[in-house]
């Protein structure tokens, strides 16, 4: 047995083939109403920009509308990008959700922009190099949710008070270092950039200063789940995620393809393995399976929380595959 440990879900919000933005968007809300009944802790949405295939550019649009069409699951960002924003609009658009929706809304920060540099460069607040102030930045948003006498001049209204939870986001060691300065929860994000997960998860817990909002490190890692009644089952629906990573690898817009029956000759042997090598961090396989390779991985690295990401075509199926999931990680309690 494992220690029993919070399960949650993060969505690129993908636009499936056959279908538009609106379905992309109403499929994002049924899907954070499913996996809230079945006892998911929190639903993440991501920020991407200029990709046709993703409808996540808005994020903080679709967090507010994620919360206003479910009840009690913790909605947030995995994550806002804060180069492209000011860290005071970031304060106000989430002090005004959390204002709405109570003791309900997570911030996860990342420092890449999501997107190309000729697209950064049309989202950046200045010219200069904004991921530099990453640290900075993140400074301002604690002290803007802070309490009245931690303020400056400049205050985030409604904002300040209200405490809104912090995450730092990370797919290399440098984040590491900055959410064990400041104390914050760390969040790996394994699903697409696995290679350095174990050495920032060491430093993260090595270097960690307790903090006013941590007293010890709270490790998150984000992964790819496809669990599924058979392994051969599971197996086939991989074939989409697959082709999601394809897609990335050649830098094509293709929609989040339908199952194939085999990968051999859609891609070649180079870009499999670089595909591969992205997604080297999946639980997949049916019921027995995926909790074989859950207990293992929660042995080896002993995690507070994981987030899942599923890109499986059909809705019902990626629905099946949470409520597998978290079958297996109730069951696995100590």
């Amino acid at each position: 047995m494992t220690k029993h440990i919070p399960v949650s879900v993060l969505n690129l919000a993908p636009i499936r083939q056959g279908q538009g933005p609106k379905d992309a968007i109403d499929a994002m809300v049924d899907l954070a109403q499913a996996t809230e009944k079945m006892g998911y802790t929190r639903y993440w949405i991501a920020e991407h920009h200029n990709t046709p295939t993703l409808v996540s550019s808005a994020t903080s649009i679709l967090i507010k509308h994620t919360l206003e069409n479910t009840d009690h699951i913790r909605v947030g960002s995995g994550g806002i990008m804060l180069p492209n924003h000011s860290p005071l609009v970031i304060a106000e658009q989430f002090g005004t959700m959390a204002t709405i929706y109570p003791g309900r809304l997570d911030l996860g920060l990342g420092r890449a922009p999501g997107t190309d540099m000729v697209t950064a460069g049309a989202l950046r607040r200045s010219k200069n190099d904004s991921v530099y102030a990453f640290p900075s930045d993140v400074q301002d948003l604690l002290k803007y949710f802070g309490p009245e006498e931690s303020q400056t001049y400049v205050k985030s209204y409604p904002g300040v008070g209200t405490n809104i939870p912090i995450y730092i986001l990370g797919s290399s060691t440098d984040s590491a270092h900055l959410a064990a300065k400041l104390g914050l929860p760390y969040v790996f994000a394994s699903h697409f950039a696995p290679k350095h997960m174990e050495e920032a998860i060491s430093i993260y817990r090595n270097k960690f200063e307790p903090s006013e909002y941590l007293d010890k490190p709270y490790m998150m890692v984000c992964l790819n789940v496809i669990a599924a009644e058979t392994d051969k089952e599971a197996l086939i629906e991989q074939t989409t995620m697959q082709q999601f990573f394809l897609n990335v690898v050649r830098g094509t817009s293709k929609p989040l393809s339908p199952p194939v029956e085999s990968m051999e000759g859609i891609w070649t042997e180079q870009e499999k393995a670089v595909a591969q090598s992205m997604s080297s961090v999946t639980l997949l396989g049916n019921k027995d399976t995926v909790r074989k390779k859950f207990m293992s991985f929660q042995e080896k690295y002993e995690v507070d929380e994981l987030m899942a990401v599923s890109y499986i075509y059909d809705p019902d199926k990626q629905k099946r595959s949470y409520e597998i999931f978290k079958e297996i990680v109730d069951e696995c309690k100590e």
